[in-house]
């Protein structure tokens, strides 16, 4: 199955706040029970471990909501691992939407952070979004500013990925989420493809591993 760029129209900035908020409503279904929220905690608790930390600052960039990494840090928490994210989002969210404790307006693709801000840098379900040349720069930028590694949660492209999309749209509220679901799988990578052009970048070591339900998970390490 060709990779194939498509258009998503969560991100676009014609959306009303209420149309944005509905479809990340569907996305908190989807990263709840489809592997997303498993997958970030399964990538922290990864990192920290051969860092050896029990506490850790994050960045998590393109956080939408940040529902992902605000369940993950619940989760981590209830091991006796401390997770402190900062969520960065191009769109400010309507008051009370966001799950974040802090969070912030900014570019994932010009981080303006120090060098070695934040422990990690991660994000989910937004690497898909970029043609391959940027998921380079972005690595890099988010290299930077990481003091250990970038985390990396998306989904899998495969024919089966894409059916079973078709076949969740019943669960999906907004019609937003049924338009993007089609085209998020269309135009993910594979984990070949990631590591293909994460060999591309500044990072010392990769991991890229296969999680649930057509989800992977990456490292990649300063």
């Amino acid at each position: 199955m060709k990779r194939i760029p498509q258009h998503e129209l969560l991100d676009e900035d014609s959306l009303s706040p209420e149309e944005a908020v509905e479809s990340l409503r569907d996305l908190r279904t989807i990263n709840r029970w489809f592997g997303g929220v498993s997958t970030t905690a399964f990538l922290l608790r990864q990192a920290m471990d051969k860092c050896g930390m029990s506490s850790a600052t994050v960045l998590e960039v393109a956080a939408g909501d940040g529902y992902s990494v605000d369940q993950a840090a619940r989760r981590l928490k209830a091991e006796g691992l401390d997770v402190s994210p900062l969520c960065m989002d191009r769109r400010r969210m309507q008051p009370g939407a966001s799950c974040c404790q802090h969070s912030m307006v900014g570019d994932a693709l010009k981080l303006s952070f120090g060098t070695a801000s934040f422990d990690f840098v991660s994000c989910g379900l937004f690497v898909h979004h970029l043609l391959p040349l940027q998921v380079i720069d972005f690595v890099n930028g988010a290299l930077r500013v990481a003091r250990h590694a970038v985390l990396i949660n998306d989904l899998r492209r495969s024919p089966l990925h894409l059916a079973m999309v078709y076949a969740w749209w019943p669960i999906f509220h907004s019609p937003i989420s049924r338009v993007d679901g089609v085209a998020s799988v269309r135009q993910a990578y594979t984990p070949e493809e990631l590591r293909e052009l994460m060999m591309q970048t500044n990072a010392a070591s990769l991991e890229i591993r296969k999680r649930f339900l057509f989800r992977m998970g990456a490292i990649a390490w300063k």
